[in-house]
């Protein structure tokens, strides 16, 4: 069963992979999502759907598109495999959480649509460097309520706003950091879709859990920078898309953000 269920969730993120990457495509280039199949952004030729199976399509035409024959962007089986092997991750927090029954899959279910709405800002904002609002808006209210769940679902010792006044000063710290720096920059060093991925991080993780992910994503931040500076790819004034920092930095606190505050303030209360 816990192998099955590990080849169901890589499975499964292979199709959110491949559904994100769509997204992206056609949230750029303003198609339409639904009523439009899926085709070949160079000759426009439909995709077949044998020629659009996650990452085997891809390793099958050799990168190749079947009819043009030009190059299919290898963003495609990266997003692709990115998105299975973090669902594998989620379910293995599940499964070695002890988690069972309904509360478990309230979990996974969340926990691999949040991973996805990351993935995806992750990969447009390091594309086009703007975090579209068309989804961090909802997922700031669905973060909420997805909280919301949790907190009715599970058994706990906590009052409603005891356990709800976390998630909202994480929200207020999250999105208000970033707010602050736009306001004093004048919208130089940050712009408004930062404070948006904000907010929708500190509602998400709670406090303290977003002060880690803030911490991770600037250390992250400046050791790329400096590389990137040493290397002559960005100067000073080179803009860096955050979101990019800001969104693996989230996984990983959703992911393992106890064990990395526990192990923090064990070094530093000892």
């Amino acid at each position: 069963m816990f192998y099955l269920f590990i080849i169901f969730s890589f499975l499964f993120g292979l199709i959110i992979g491949s559904f994100i990457n769509c997204l992206v495509y056609r949230l750029h280039t303003k198609q339409p999502f639904v009523t439009e199949r899926s085709h070949c952004p160079k000759c426009r030729k439909q995709i077949i759907w044998y020629d659009n199976l996650p990452i085997i399509s891809y390793l099958l035409l050799r990168g190749h598109c079947r009819h043009c024959r030009q190059t299919i962007s290898l963003q495609y089986p990266l997003v692709e495999f990115a998105c299975g092997l973090i669902f594998v991750l989620i379910s293995l927090k599940i499964y070695f959480s002890f988690v069972l029954g309904s509360i478990a899959i309230l979990y996974f279910v969340g926990y691999c649509f949040f991973a996805a709405v990351f993935l995806f800002i992750f990969i447009y904002d390091l594309r086009y460097y703007l975090i579209p609002d068309v989804v961090t808006l909802p997922a700031i209210f669905l973060a909420l309520i997805f909280n919301l769940l949790i907190y009715f679902s599970a058994p706990t010792a906590q009052g409603f706003w005891s356990f709800f006044s976390g998630y909202f000063l994480g929200g207020l710290v999250g999105g208000g950091f970033f707010l602050a720096q736009f306001i004093l920059s004048k919208g130089k060093w940050i712009g408004g879709g930062d404070i948006r991925l904000g907010f929708l991080i500190g509602f998400l993780l709670g406090w303290p859990h977003t002060l880690v992910c803030l911490f991770l994503a600037y250390i992250s931040g400046a050791a790329v920078g400096i590389f990137l500076i040493i290397s002559k790819k960005k100067s000073m004034q080179s803009a860096i898309p955050f979101g990019t920092f800001l969104t693996p930095s989230a996984l990983i606190t959703l992911l393992c953000g106890q064990w990395i505050l526990t192990k923090y303030l064990s070094l530093t209360l000892y």
